[in-house]
Order: structure tokens, then C-alpha cells, then sequence
């Protein structure tokens, strides 16, 4: 008799898996992420280099702080500390001081994730947990904004990118307004060409929307993130905003305009769609991505902010897991109802 080279296994549903694990996915955002990263540091120069360095930095440290005091392997192989560290660092002015980059970091894991039971269970987006609290505790700081294409940007570092803990950062050079602030406080466009290649200040990852689209279709197309929740979202703040703008255009901002500025690509595209902060059913995914649109759009018409996609992600965040248990998926053999 022949000896069976492979033993038969039988094993309950389901039978068929993903072949992409948690490290391969978290690397793959890593590299779409990459061209904004470097156009980043290109915009800004060594402050951006440095900001995003110790951002990536310290979201790491805690990852492997957490794990040596919960006394479990280290999860630092898995990409996940490093992927909150850069859209977290993403997210703030390129002139920050360091030491308020580095709390953001570990606020970040400790609080957005590790606190929770770590990847998998944690209900918010983590960088933007680290940077929410950042927001709350130092507003001055996370509102200063160094200009962009800033001559001798390659040569030094802004002076409050050194300052020294709890002293205050002094600012060499701060742009005037970002694009959405120069709207609501004066009621001043920016071109779309602008927004949509990078030449604006802002934060780090608010540069080229034209670039962070290309690294979400990076994603899409190696099926790494639902296209339903991005589209979503850029389709309720298309259509509310164009809504508005036909009703008072003096008052409210061009579709375009409120499509390409700000947060709204980087956030709609690698925060919202965080698959463990939103929803897992198709219908879920555009409800949730309907609602993060129009909080967007109610926080940047009426609101006394400029910006609000930080707070319409979290928000829909804390909607999601009510929206896997209203909405079920039919279970295949069965109705509706779920009977057989």
C-alpha cells in the first residue's frame, strides 16, 4: 500500500482564508504610504523628517514597553505600532516640539490600544486618540503652522521643534492660515490645483491629496481596504457641500474645495477605514461612511473650528460596533430571518 504523503484534515467553517496576515497588510499601508511621507518631508524639510522620525519612534517604544510589561512576545513584527506611528505623526504641524510629538506617540498605544487589550479590541482609531489628546492638552502648539517650501527648510530645524519640555516653543516662521482656516475666518479659496498637488500649508500629511489617493488605490487594488467607506465619505461630503454652495456660495465652500483640503483624503482613505474601528458589512460601511461625511461637513460649515474630520472619525468609531449588531449579514442556507 502507497503511504498517504499529506494527512486529511477536517475542520469545521470556514474553509477558506485570507492569504494576507496582519503583518503583510499593516507593511503594504506603510508603503502606500510612503510617497505622502516623503512629500511630506519635501514640503517641510528636516522639521517634518524629524516630527515623523520620533513619531514612528515612540509608538513603537511603547508597543515594546507594553508587551514586556504584560510579559507577552513582542507584536512589533506585525506593523501595527509602526503604521499608528506614522498617521499619527501625519497628523500634526510639522513645528511641533518633539517632546509633545513623543507624548502623542505613547498616549497613542497606551491609551488607543494597549488599554483596550491591544490590536484587535481597541474601539478608536489610535492616532487619532494621540492626537485628540494632544489637541485638548496643548491648542496653542497643534495650531501654529510652519510654512511650506520654506527656504533653508534642508538646512536646520525650527526653533520650536527643540524647545525644551513644558517651556514655551518659540516659532520662527508661522504661515498666516491653512487653507480651511483662510475659508472660515475670511471666506478666502484656495485653487484646487493647489490642494490637489501639495502646494498648501498645514499638517504633514495635509500636503497632496492627489498623492494619498494613489496610496489608497494602492490598497483597493491589492484588497487591502473596503473602497465602500472612502467612497462613502467623499460622496456625502461632495454632495452636502455642493448642496451648500448652490444655496449660498459666498457663505459655504466649492465641493472641490472641501473634497481636497485639510484632513478629509488622508483621513478618509487610512483612518476610517482602520478595519478594526469600523464597520465589517457592506451597508455598515456606507452608513458609517455617510455619517463621518456629514459630520465633516457640519463641523467645517457651522462649527467654530476650520477643520473636523479628527472628531467626525472618532464619532463614527463609537457608531460602528452598534452598526454590526443592527446589521447582519444572511447567514448562506437560511432567510432572511435567520431560518433555516
Amino acid at each position: 500500500m502507497a503511504k498517504l504523503l499529506r494527512t486529511l484534515e477536517i475542520r469545521t467553517s470556514p474553509h477558506l482564508v485570507s492569504g494576507y496576515a496582519v503583518d503583510s497588510i499593516m507593511f503594504n499601508v506603510v508603503v502606500a504610504l510612503a510617497p505622502v511621507t516623503a512629500f511630506a518631508v519635501y514640503a517641510f524639510g528636516l522639521a517634518a523628517a524629524a516630527l515623523l522620525a520620533t513619531a514612528v519612534a515612540s509608538a513603537v517604544v511603547a508597543e515594546r514597553w507594553v508587551c514586556r510589561l504584560a510579559r507577552r512576545p513582542s507584536t512589533l513584527g506585525d506593523w501595527s505600532a509602526a503604521v499608528t506611528g506614522l498617521l499619527y505623526g501625519l497628523t500634526l504641524p510639522a513645528g511641533l516640539p518633539l517632546w509633545m510629538v513623543a507624548v502623542g506617540g505613547f498616549v497613542s498605544i497606551l491609551l488607543g490600544k494597549a488599554l483596550f487589550g491591544g490590536l484587535g479590541f481597541n474601539p478608536f482609531n489610535p492616532a487619532l486618540v494621540g492626537r485628540a489628546v494632544l489637541q485638548a492638552a496643548f491648542p496653542a502648539a497643534m495650531t501654529s503652522w510652519s510654512p511650506a517650501f520654506a527656504a533653508g527648510r534642508f538646512a536646520s530645524l525650527p526653533t520650536s521643534t527643540l524647545a525644551w519640555p513644558f517651556a514655551e516653543p518659540s516659532y520662527d516662521a508661522v504661515a498666516a492660515a491653512t487653507p480651511l482656516s483662510l475659508w472660515k475666518f475670511g471666506h478666502q479659496a484656495t485653487e484646487a490645483r493647489e490642494l490637489a498637488l501639495g502646494f498648501v500649508g498645514g499638517s504633514t500629511g495635509e500636503t497632496s491629496a492627489l498623492l494619498i489617493l494613489i496610496g489608497g488605490a494602492y490598497l483597493v487594488a491589492r484588497n487591502m481596504m473596503s473602497w465602500r467607506t472612502p467612497a462613502a465619505i467623499l460622496g456625502t461630503v461632495a454632495a452636502a457641500s455642493a448642496a451648500l454652495h448652490l444655496a449660498d456660495p459666498s457663505r459655504y465652500a466649492s465641493p472641490a474645495f472641501m473634497l481636497l483640503s485639510g484632513g478629509l483624503m488622508l483621513g478618509a482613505l487610512f483612518m476610517a477605514t482602520d478595519m478594526v474601528t469600523s464597520p465589517i458589512t457592506a451597508t455598515g460601511c456606507w452608513i458609517y461612511g455617510a455619517l463621518i461625511g456629514l459630520l465633516v461637513v457640519a463641523i467645517r460649515a457651522w462649527g467654530g473650528m476650520p477643520e473636523g474630520v479628527m472628531y467626525a472619525i472618532l464619532l463614527g468609531n463609537a457608531v460602528a460596533p452598534h452598526l454590526d449588531r443592527l446589521i447582519r449579514t444572511k447567514v448562506y442556507g437560511t432567510s432572511a430571518r435567520g431560518e433555516a
